[in-house]
């Protein structure tokens, strides 16, 4: 994963309006369908980290943690969740972030 690559389209999707942060936003985009991905910093809990897992796998969405204070170096918001909304920037960045899986 290009580190440098993904926070620049983290930063684009904020500024777009395309993200949306916190745990009750994150599940709220989750569970209607809006998003098509939840970011989580890899420094939450155990059970935060459950609870986002079990979120997804219900809603059908991705997730991916990143690695620690990533989220907010790339998005200037302390928030440890960060949905994206489906659309091309999504597209951008799940392939940003499968270049690192490959």
């Amino acid at each position: 994963m290009d580190e440098k690559r993904l926070k620049g389209l983290l930063g684009i999707c904020v500024r777009s309006g395309q993200a949306v942060f916190g745990e009750d936003n994150c599940r709220k985009a989750a569970v209607k369908g809006i998003c098509g991905l939840v970011l989580v910093d890899s420094g939450v809990s155990v059970n935060t980290r459950k609870r986002y897992e079990t979120l997804c796998r219900g809603a059908e969405t991705k997730l991916v943690f990143l690695p620690e204070r990533l989220l907010e170096a790339a998005t200037g918001k302390e928030y440890m969740a960060m949905a994206i909304r489906k659309g091309s920037l999504l597209d951008q960045v799940l392939i940003c972030i499968r270049q690192d899986n490959t």
